[in-house]
C-alpha cells in the first residue's frame, strides 16, 4: 500500500508507524491530537503550510 494525500494521519500512523518521525521533521506535531483521527494528509498539509507532494514523497520514500 501506498500513502496517499487522501489518507487521514491517523491512518498513516497506524499503517506505519515509522512515519512519525517523517511527519515529525515536517513540523507536524499533531500525530496525537484528535484533529489527526478524522483529517488528511492534504488537510493537514494546508493547516501548516506543508507542500503536500513533498511530504507524501518523504512518507512513501521512508516505507520502502
Amino acid at each position: 500500500m501506498k500513502i496517499l494525500k487522501e489518507m487521514t494521519i491517523s491512518e498513516v500512523v497506524r499503517n506505519y508507524p515509522e512515519s512519525v518521525e517523517v511527519l515529525f521533521s515536517f513540523g507536524m506535531g499533531c500525530v496525537g491530537c484528535p484533529s489527526a483521527q478524522a483529517e488528511t494528509i492534504e488537510e493537514a498539509c494546508q493547516v501548516h503550510g506543508i507542500e503536500v507532494e513533498k511530504l507524501i514523497k518523504a512518507l512513501n520514500d521512508n516505507i520502502k
